[in-house]
């Protein structure tokens, strides 16, 4: 038991090891060598295609050889026939006379041996011992057990004066003379003529090929798309979802290939959606019991205020008491920004009126912004204009950005809240203008970070407004952006111009792409 525990310490010594060294520069670039090193894998359209194909291109030159093998036996079969009959022919010259073999050609004999323009032809006749009776001397002769027997002709491929040549030949007995040897005859012809047939076939059976090859490749190719259009379609209907759709993909309308992957990805939903009502029911009661016993010290800070002090057991309170509602209203930035974060599961988005929204956000911030000194104005369209979304995180989304221009734009400013319908581009703005110091173009890419704050700014907050307000436009599909809120050219003073773009509702049951 030591020696395996020793073992598992040096092992988790090596992994922090590893991490340490890992994160000793957060910002370093990554390293090209791990990522190389990782390769993505091949598509799975290329690799099929490639198993498809690179058989298919490998088995044409061995059809092509197997073709032209069998073309030259089917140009040799007429050939080998005529040459046969002239075998057959050239044998019936031949009669014994005394006990010798000899060849009386008449005219029409010569003629039809003599009949080919293409290829030269050849004989030759030899007697019963051996002897020249007839045509070519130097013709290669038959092996002695492979001559035929007296009426079969035979096939051989031979070489005369350094030509290819195809011999027919065969024997002729003479029963008259007991112990003489078979008259061999053998008629030659060169392969001109069988070569040029042969040539002709491989043509017409090459020739399409090279049409029928890369139409074949089309097809596999359409093929192989049509094969994989499920999963794409399957991509397209995830990608179509709403973020806060959790529920199931219909397994049985899947492929077979590919029903284990969606039945796989449902109970990944199932348990991510049970992760999240457990994250959900954390957060109610994390609300509950951090709320109240904040909002019960508050409220006892103001009770001991009333009573009798010294003055620093006074400023004592009071800071208790601010302490205790900066500490309330950050908690519920948090569960704002963990709702927000969370994508609304199980919710569904109506449409909402933003004017409405809107209006009621102004007013609960009416004695915030007197109290400072502010006016706090209200401008929007006198139609209604409905977006698709939830109306309490559109009210929280509002509400942050009010907070926010309240707490940074000292007593006296004005802020201004305004609902525009941009009807061509089918949008609505949702503006928040103050008259503050304004933030830096270099910082408006962080100040929407969580829990940033710009330098040497005064003011209580929390760094979550702006990051609750990207999460909650986010999640309905929209955009934020910040600008500048010029309001005074000469000297020019310039605050904030805080803007939500959403997109306008355009039927029941449209939903924003949201990201």
């Amino acid at each position: 038991m030591s020696a395996r525990a020793d073992r598992a310490t040096a092992h988790a010594a090596d992994l922090d090891e590893a991490r340490d060294e890992r994160y000793a520069n957060p910002f370093a670039p990554p390293d090209e060598t791990e990522a190389a090193a990782e390769a993505r894998p091949r598509s799975l359209f290329g690799e099929i295609l490639d198993w498809m194909l690179a058989p298919l291109l490998l088995l044409w030159p061995m059809s092509l050889a197997v073709t032209y093998l069998v073309a030259k036996s089917i140009a040799n079969g007429p050939f080998d026939r005529a040459l046969e009959t002239d075998a057959y022919v050239l044998a019936r010259q031949i009669h014994p006379v005394n006990g010798v073999a000899e060849l009386t050609l008449p005219d029409s004999t010569r003629d039809f041996l003599r009949a080919d323009n293409v290829d030269s032809v050849f004989y030759q006749v030899l007697g019963t011992r051996g002897e020249l009776v007839g045509g070519e001397r130097d013709m290669p002769l038959p092996h002695e057990e492979d001559r035929p027997q007296p009426g079969l002709v035979e096939f051989r491929d031979d070489v005369l004066r350094g030509n290819d040549i195809r011999v027919a030949y065969t024997t002729v007995e003479f029963p008259q003379t007991p112990g003489a040897q078979p008259v061999l005859v053998q008629v030659a012809e060169t392969l001109d003529k069988r070569s040029q047939l042969a040539n002709d076939i491989i043509k017409g059976v090459i020739l399409p090929q090279f049409v029928i090859l890369p139409l074949a490749i089309l097809l596999v190719w359409f093929g192989l798309s049509r094969g994989l259009a499920p999963l794409h379609a399957l991509q397209a209907h995830i990608r179509a979802r709403r973020p806060d759709d959790l529920s199931p993909l219909e397994a049985r309308r899947a492929p077979p290939e590919i029903e284990p992957l969606v039945t796989s990805f449902n109970d990944l939903l199932t348990r991510l959606e049970q992760n999240m009502e457990l994250q959900k029911r954390f957060i109610a009661d994390a609300a509950h019991q951090m709320k109240t016993p904040l909002a019960g010290l508050r409220t006892q800070a103001e009770l001991a205020l009333r009573q009798d002090a010294s003055a620093e057991v006074h400023r004592s309170l009071e800071q208790i008491a601010t302490s205790s509602e900066q500490a309330a209203r950050l908690v519920t930035q948090l569960l704002a920004l963990a709702r927000a974060e969370n994508r609304m599961s199980g919710q569904i988005f109506t449409p909402v009126e933003v004017t409405e929204v809107a209006r009621h956000a102004v007013r609960d911030w009416v004695q915030a912004a007197l109290a400072k000194q502010m006016d706090l104005g209200y401008e929007a369209p006198e139609e209604p204009v409905e977006v698709d979304g939830n109306p309490v995180m559109l009210r929280e989304m509002l509400s942050n950005l009010i907070d926010n221009a309240i707490r940074y734009t000292p007593p006296g400013g004005r802020i201004t809240v305004r609902v525009r319908h941009d009807a061509p581009a089918r949008l609505v703005y949702l503006e928040v203008e103050d008259t503050g110091l304004g933030i830096p173009v270099a910082e408006r890419s962080r100040v929407i970070e969580r829990f940033y704050r710009i330098l040497g700014r005064e003011g209580d907050g929390s760094g979550l407004g702006l990051a609750i307000v990207r999460e909650i436009a986010t999640m309905h599909g929209g955009e934020l952006t910040i600008g500048d809120n010029v309001y005074q050219t000469s000297p020019r003073l310039a605050g904030t111009l805080v803007r939500v773009s959403l997109h306008v509702h355009e039927r029941a049951g449209t939903y924003p792409n949201a990201t």
